[in-house]
Order: structure tokens, then C-alpha cells, then sequence
């Protein structure tokens, strides 16, 4: 049992339930705009979306324990790793192979998919995979890609994907849709940012609590806040979503204090602590509600 939990540390269990949660927005998507969907390519598009999350969360902690970076941090619970390599360095390399294999399958589950649905797939399969491969050592060395990396991946890539795969076609609706995760996604990485700032200088990150300090990141978080809830209310508008996605903007009542929070205290992550469990909770709750939303419309 404890060889067991070295190697799905890496894996990071507790936070793969985003990928379902930004599926279940596109398959909300899907079903409003065609009425019907194949239940074996969502069971498909989901190994595949959980594997590319385990891919993206082992090759981080992988690099993050070979660059020494996890020595330097202080762990929290929604930043500085999973803590399973410091304590177990001989599992470094399982932690590569979980990787590359988590990979791997996402990889083969789109190949698949471009066989069935068409090579419209294509751009976002390669994008998609360069981000799972690129993001540790590289995009993060870049504030403006490290800020719209993550929600590039779980939004605009996951959730239009997952209504391509289904419907055939891009449309408005998921374009419009995934602009949720993609605000709030990229919000949940650059608030975990925030207590790592002086580690993640030593090894050569620029993100934006880097690049431009807390304080003005803590109002771009604020702002992305912001933006994911007027793109629900623009969908709304242009009737691109039904009007029971307004179900969505119920968490702006958690989002309010998580802004207030992230201003008052971007350099105390004591503090900082129990705002950031409620950016979790934003993140996991507010697309699944869009999605009921899509589903009951």
C-alpha cells in the first residue's frame, strides 16, 4: 500500500476532479445544441481528459523535484506539490512514466477520435498535447503564456474539444461556454502562484505574481472572475446558452470574497490559505453548473 501511494502521488488524486467537471460543460453544450450524444465517446473523451490531467500533474512534479524547485517551496494545500518525491526520490522516474504514459493514452484516445470525427480535431489535439509537454519547462518562464496556459487546456481546448467529438462541428455555444473554464482556470494557477513566488524565482519562472507582484495579479484574478461570468451573461444574451445557465453565476457569491481575499492578503499565504480553497470550489462548481443549465434547457 505505501509503494501504491508513492506512485499515484504524483497523480495528485484530489484535484482530477476538474477535467469531468470542464467534460460535463461540453457535453452540456452538446446535448442542447443537437438533443443527443454517443455515451461511449463521452466515456472515452473523459479517460482521455483525466489522463491528460495526470499526464500534465506527474510531469510537473517530475520537473519540479529534478529542477530542486520542491525543496524550496513550502507546501500548501493547493500549492508546492504533492510532496511525494522530496520524501521519495527513487520514484522520480515512475513519476516520468506515469507521465508519458497519461500521455500517451490521451494521445491514442485522439488519434481515434480524428478517425471518426474528422481532422478538424487535429488543431486542438496538437495544441493541447504541446501544453501538457511544454508547460513546466517553458511556458511558465513566460507571464502571458503561463497566465493563459491552463485555461487554454481545461476551456477553449477540453471543452470545445469534447463538443467537437460529439456534435461534428464547432460551434458558438462551446466557444462561448469553455470561456468559463478558461477565465477560471487560468485564475486557480495564478492564485496557487502566489505562495511560490520567491521559490519559483530560483529556478527561473516568470509568471505574473513574478513579473508584475501580487497586488496587480490579485486584480487580474479579479478581473478574470469577472470576465467568466460575462461570458455566461453575453451567451445569455445573444442566445447562444439557455437562460438556466444563469445557474452559473451563483458562485460570484463565493467569488466576491475569494477577490477580496486574494487583494488583502496576495503575500501572506497563511492567510491567503482558505481564499484559495474557495477559487477550488469556483472552479469545480461553477462550470458544472452552466452545464445543469445547458441540460435542463
Amino acid at each position: 500500500m505505501a509503494e501504491l501511494k508513492v506512485l499515484l502521488g504524483p497523480m495528485r488524486l484530489p484535484f482530477l476532479l476538474l477535467a469531468p467537471c470542464c467534460v460535463l460543460l461540453g457535453i452540456g453544450t452538446a446535448v442542447w445544441t443537437t438533443g443527443q450524444v454517443s455515451a461511449f465517446r463521452i466515456v472515452l473523451i473523459l479517460i482521455g481528459a483525466v489522463a491528460a490531467h495526470i499526464s500534465v500533474n506527474a510531469l510537473n512534479e517530475y520537473f519540479d523535484f529534478t529542477s530542486g524547485l520542491d525543496f524550496r517551496t513550502k507546501r500548501m494545500a493547493f500549492s508546492g506539490g504533492s510532496g511525494t518525491l522530496p520524501a521519495h526520490a527513487h520514484a522520480a522516474r515512475s513519476a516520468l512514466i506515469t507521465g508519458l504514459t497519461a500521455l500517451a493514452i490521451t494521445a491514442f484516445i485522439g488519434i481515434y477520435f480524428l478517425t471518426v470525427v474528422g481532422i478538424g480535431l487535429l488543431p486542438l489535439g496538437v495544441l493541447g498535447l504541446f501544453l501538457i509537454l511544454s508547460y513546466t519547462r517553458w511556458l511558465t518562464g513566460n507571464p502571458w503564456l503561463s497566465l493563459i496556459a491552463p485555461g487554454l487546456g481545461f476551456g477553449l481546448f477540453m471543452v470545445m474539444g469534447t463538443d467537437f467529438v460529439l456534435t461534428g462541428a464547432y460551434s458558438w455555444t462551446a466557444f462561448i461556454a469553455s470561456l468559463v473554464p478558461f477565465f477560471l482556470v487560468s485564475d486557480l494557477l495564478l492564485l496557487n502562484q502566489f505562495p511560490d513566488i520567491e521559490a519559483d524565482k530560483t529556478v527561473g519562472r516568470k509568471h505574473f505574481p513574478i513579473f508584475a507582484g501580487a497586488k496587480i495579479s490579485s486584480v487580474i484574478y479579479g478581473a478574470f472572475l469577472l470576465l467568466a461570468y460575462v461570458a455566461i451573461v453575453l451567451g445569455i444574451g445573444l442566445k447562444y446558452l439557455p437562460i438556466s445557465s444563469v445557474l452559473g453565476v451563483i458562485t460570484i457569491g463565493v467569488a466576491i470574497p475569494a477577490f477580496i481575499g486574494a487583494y488583502r492578503y496576495g503575500n501572506n499565504a497563511e492567510k491567503l490559505a482558505p481564499f484559495m480553497t474557495m477559487n477550488v470550489l469556483i472552479n469545480l462548481i461553477t462550470p458544472v453548473l452552466v452545464a445543469a443549465g445547458l441540460l435542463l434547457g
